[in-house]
């Protein structure tokens, strides 16, 4: 069958790879359960897609590397405590050593969470966690290459958005980052002694304010319990095996492109599976024309969107593979907004940061939802109806590019 028949044709058994996707997912939740980036679950994850992988892919290989899968989650509770630190010191009137500890908090913040940058992961304990890659050759000679990839792990439980949801979330999140800033801001004051002694008084004792959003830093996670992330993300990590299961079953092996699909580990540890793939990999990532597209949380159908920034906003996404996926998006009948990501990032922005041109496709109520990294991201708690609209423009993604290359208009 000839690519362009299939993009013309194959509506019909889109869905057949949506319930294929579904039952891969209902599986793994049922019989491996939560994986948290590193563990013994998430290993049995990847083992289990890469024979999956088997059935409709060239080549496959399981990549180990080590991950200290505690530390990005962590910066809030080391912010936290901190914090707290400061406060001591303010109180016992040495206001130097506040702000030190006020200044390392803000770097901590900044450079863990803000830039995924591994910081401090030298303090934590480390795993080993891989990535599950699949390779679809090319009939004849290899021009170009595209990827198709989605996480694995899971993460640990956010305490606030499963007690209250995205409100309590908020709440939470925003008293304990002014919180912070407060407190470093009255460091400052104090330490150059700005303003009367009567109005430093004042301000070091409205810090007692923010002890419960100091609490709520150091409570922001709940480190033992994992969820079982169905949505978030092995919507994205089966679907894109689906693809290729799709052109193997089709007998679609297009002439000069190659075909990759992977199952990230490590993504909610940092990113860090993208991050090991991109650099082991940057050579033959840069010799050939290659894009990426990150397959994220496909649950919430009138959220489906196409991520153009990534990485609290600080990283531009390829603007040409973004409109390839915009016009996968038309063809499948759905206009697909463009969106940032302002907190947090996705796997596509390690890879753009590498050097290779990514976007992701996502399904995600911005809100966040109350599924989101918590308990109730179950496999009964899917939509099917969001999994095949995502499925159905990665397809056309998938041909268009066949066929036309990466392109600034489409």
């Amino acid at each position: 069958m000839k690519a362009n028949e299939s993009v013309k044709n194959y509506a019909a058994s889109v869905r057949m790879y949506t319930n294929y996707t579904v039952r891969e997912i209902k599986k793994i939740c049922k019989e491996i359960g939560p994986r948290i980036a590193g563990s013994e679950a998430e290993h049995k994850a990847h083992a289990h897609l890469a024979e999956q992988m088997k059935s409709c892919c060239d080549e496959v290989a399981v990549e180990e590397f080590t991950v200290a899968r505690e530390a990005l989650m962590s910066f809030i509770r080391v912010c936290g405590i901190l914090v707290a630190i400061a406060m001591v010191f303010s109180f016992v009137n040495l206001p130097v050593v506040a702000l030190v500890v006020s200044v390392i908090a803000a770097v901590c913040l900044v450079c863990e969470f803000g830039m995924y940058k591994q910081f401090y992961d030298v303090f934590f304990k480390k795993y080993q966690s891989h990535n599950a890659i699949g390779v679809r050759k090319a009939a004849g000679e290899t021009k170009q290459r595209i990827i198709f990839s989605g996480h694995v792990d899971s993460s640990h439980e956010w305490t606030f958005t499963h007690l209250g949801g995205a409100p309590l979330l908020y709440v939470a999140g925003v008293w304990a980052i002014v919180g912070m800033l407060y407190c470093l801001v009255y460091a400052i004051l104090a330490t150059f002694n700005v303003g009367s002694e009567e109005l430093l008084t004042v301000l070091k004792y409205v810090q007692i304010a923010f002890i419960p959003g100091v609490i709520c830093a150091i409570i922001f996670i709940n480190f033992r319990r994992t969820v079982e992330g169905a949505n978030d993300n092995l919507t994205g990590a089966v679907s894109s095996i689906a693809i290729m299961k799709y052109l193997e079953d089709n007998n679609i092996r297009f002439e000069n492109t190659e075909v990759i699909c992977m199952a990230t580990g490590s993504e909610e540890s940092g990113l860090r599976g993208a991050k090991d793939y991109a650099k082991r990999h940057h050579d033959e990532l840069t010799e050939i024309p290659t894009i990426f597209i990150g397959l994220e949380t496909f649950r919430d159908y009138d959220n489906i969107s196409i991520c153009k920034r990534d990485l609290s906003g600080t990283v531009s996404m390829d603007a040409r593979v973004s409109k390839l996926v915009k016009k996968a998006g038309e063809d499948a009948g759905v206009d697909l907004p463009y969106i940032s990501v302002y907190l947090g990032a996705s796997d596509a922005a390690a890879i753009q940061q590498s050097g290779v041109p990514a976007v992701t496709l996502s399904a995600m109520n911005p809100g966040p939802p109350r599924y989101y990294h918590t308990r109730r991201d179950t496999a009964d708690n899917m939509n099917i109806k969001t999994v095949e609209k995502c499925l159905d423009i990665a397809l056309r993604a998938l041909f268009i590019y066949d066929e036309e290359g990466l392109k600034e208009e489409y």
